[in-house]
């Protein structure tokens, strides 16, 4: 095991703990890059068949131009750019995005820093059509952590995520969920739909001395309303 690979398994034991690993496996269709949980349990609903998120997102981004299938999209939608940092203000949630990815052993990454959150840079950016997705601790040796007060987000709470093109893209929460571990939507976080989501991931429910971990995970929808340029000092523009 590789350093890297040390540090995240490192990180599973608090925070983020089971995240990876009700992620696990990747779909058959393997240039979807989208994370099933399979290791959880060979009954886990959507293990064998999550729609690949990029791949379904990516057609409709390609045929949008197509006559009448802009019809088929619902509400504002970015040209894809990287995702800079993420904001929630009335949490007083801010934080420089990570770029996370899919280990070797199939899981998705988690952070790194308990103090980061990190982008799942194999599914859309946010802004752009489909689910783009999110993910923090939520304490880290029982230290809260980047999105320890994420569960308190309720329906109408505003998200920004600053982009590489200077562009802020500014979401709106539309629910907020808890699911098992052994019961995690992929089809639902990871899944194509008709517009600009973002979900935000960290871990709930009671903490698992035992296990070391907790044994839920709280998932954050929202969707893109507007979005602004980037104040020229660096601070969100108030014009949204």
């Amino acid at each position: 095991m590789n350093s890297r690979h040390a540090t995240a398994a490192a990180a599973l034991v608090t925070g983020l703990s089971g995240l990876a690993f009700v992620f696990m496996g990747l779909h058959a269709d393997t240039t979807s890059r989208v994370p099933s949980p399979l290791a959880v349990s060979a009954e886990a609903p959507g293990s064998a068949s999550a729609p690949p998120a990029r791949a379904r997102g990516q057609r409709h981004q390609d045929r949008r131009h197509h006559a009448g299938v802009e019809d088929l999209i619902t509400g504002p939608v970015l040209p894809p750019a990287a995702p800079v940092s993420v904001t929630i203000p009335r949490l007083h949630i801010s934080s420089p995005l990570l770029s996370l990815g899919i280990g070797s052993g199939g899981a998705m990454d988690v952070p790194t820093d308990p103090a980061l959150a990190g982008w799942y840079r194999l599914g859309p950016p946010p802004g752009a059509l489909g689910p783009a997705v999110i993910a923090g601790h939520v304490t880290w040796n029982l230290v809260p952590a980047v999105f320890f007060r994420l569960s308190e987000l309720r329906p109408g709470d505003v998200v920004q995520v600053v982009r590489a093109d200077d562009l802020v893209a500014v979401f709106e929460v539309t629910e907020v969920r808890r699911y098992k571990k052994s019961q995690f939507p992929t089809s639902t976080v990871f899944g194509g739909i008709d517009y600009a989501g973002l979900r935000l991931v960290t871990c709930g429910g009671q903490y698992e001395s035992a296990a070391h971990r907790y044994s839920d995970n709280v998932v954050a929808f929202a969707r893109l309303t507007s979005s602004h340029p980037l104040h020229p000092d660096g601070e969100h523009s108030q014009h949204q």
